[in-house]
């Protein structure tokens, strides 16, 4: 009986075996589209590149970087461009983030995109100037529980070039059992004037593979390769005041933001409201209580949604202590907003603002990821 059971097993894990070979063979074969040529903006750039993976990796492997937050998944939209030719038909993971204007436009989503055959593409010319850092982590803070500040320097002679407000690309190695790359979207904390170091902000999402690599397996002293930068969210100069709407690791473009405005002594008041659960949640207190008391044009409102007995600042939903100063001022006249959280944080601030007369193209202003 025992031989039997030993042998069907045996022969299971024969067929099973086989099965994964014919697998791997009929992929290698299926996918080998051979070498594909991508004519970017009319012959301004040209690649000849092998066929077979997404759009979106195969730019990136050609030092060509395109703004994804979401690691190529097809949940935050950023990655369009145009493709005129050699896209096949439009797929439904696309259709969420296509307006009918940008299908008219040909534009698509370079991540879900099959590179298979030549291909004809229209790319931002302000793309090509995207590089690559490989820079070297010099300090790594527990700021909260969850949120970990990460200081890295450039090589000897290098500086970075970005607006306040813009992310970078953040790229893991191989770790545990993710033997992928995987990059992810990170705001900048440090301003523009500290140009020879990028500063991060990465709050812990469970099962998030990139955030599990910072904070389990990254040491300081390591290399870290970024890219960018990346993004719209930037200062636009047309107001004035600047409401700062942000939630835990979202306080990072508002701090480049806070000290690039002040260095540059640009006369705008800024009001910002920072919104967390309880006290444990709350980090770089001091430093914006400081700066709050130190500038005239700078006010900093920390809120708790589940304060502690001893908390004597704001309570309530950050959305909710904004709508009650906006509904008691002078609403949306001489302001923009400036905003940095989760999907759901966006929708209720957005939501607040456009109920107190701020027009969603002119006066809205962050980035979706």
């Amino acid at each position: 009986m025992l031989q039997e059971i030993l042998t069907g097993t045996l022969s299971i894990t024969g067929i099973a075996g086989v099965l994964s070979i014919v697998i791997s063979v009929a992929e290698r074969y299926l996918n080998d589209y051979g070498e594909c040529k991508i004519d970017i903006n009319d012959g301004a750039k040209e690649m000849v590149v092998d066929g077979g993976t997404n759009l979106l990796t195969t730019l990136s492997d050609q030092k060509l970087f395109i703004p994804s937050a979401c690691g190529g998944k097809a949940t935050c939209g950023l990655c369009k461009v145009q493709v005129f030719e050699g896209a096949g038909p439009l797929l439904p993971t696309e259709e969420p983030y296509l307006t009918q204007s940008e299908r008219d436009g040909h534009y698509r989503l370079a991540c879900q995109i099959k590179v298979k055959s030549d291909m004809k593409l229209g790319i931002p010319e302000e793309l090509f100037n995207i590089k690559e850092y490989m820079t070297k982590l010099e300090e790594m803070e527990d700021m909260t529980y969850d949120i970990k500040r990460l200081r890295m320097a450039l090589p000897e002679g290098e500086t970075i070039s970005f607006k306040a407000g813009q992310f970078m690309q953040f790229y893991t190695k191989p770790y545990a059992k993710v033997q992928d790359v995987v990059f992810r979207a990170y705001s900048m904390s440090s301003p523009p004037q500290d140009n020879k170091h990028i500063e991060l902000l990465i709050r812990k999402v469970p099962e998030g593979l990139c955030t599990t690599y910072v904070h389990e397996h990254l040491n300081e002293g390591d290399q870290v390769r970024l890219s960018g930068p990346y993004g719209d969210f930037y200062y636009r100069g047309n107001c004035d005041t600047m409401i700062m709407v942000a939630g835990g690791s979202g306080l990072a473009p508002m701090r480049s933001l806070i000290y690039d405005n002040l260095y540059k002594k640009i006369p705008v008041n800024m009001i910002f409201y920072f919104g967390a659960k309880s006290q444990a949640d709350l980090y770089y207190m001091e430093e914006f209580t400081n700066l709050d008391k130190e500038n005239e044009n700078f006010k900093f409102i920390p809120i708790l949604s589940q304060p502690d007995d001893d908390w004597t600042g704001e309570k309530g939903l950050v959305t909710e202590v904004l709508d009650r100063d906006l509904s008691a001022g002078t609403g949306a006249e001489g302001k923009e907003a400036y905003l940095c959280g989760s999907p759901g944080f966006l929708k209720a601030a957005n939501d607040v603002l456009k109920k107190n007369g701020f027009n969603k193209d002119t006066q809205i202003f962050y980035d979706e990821f």
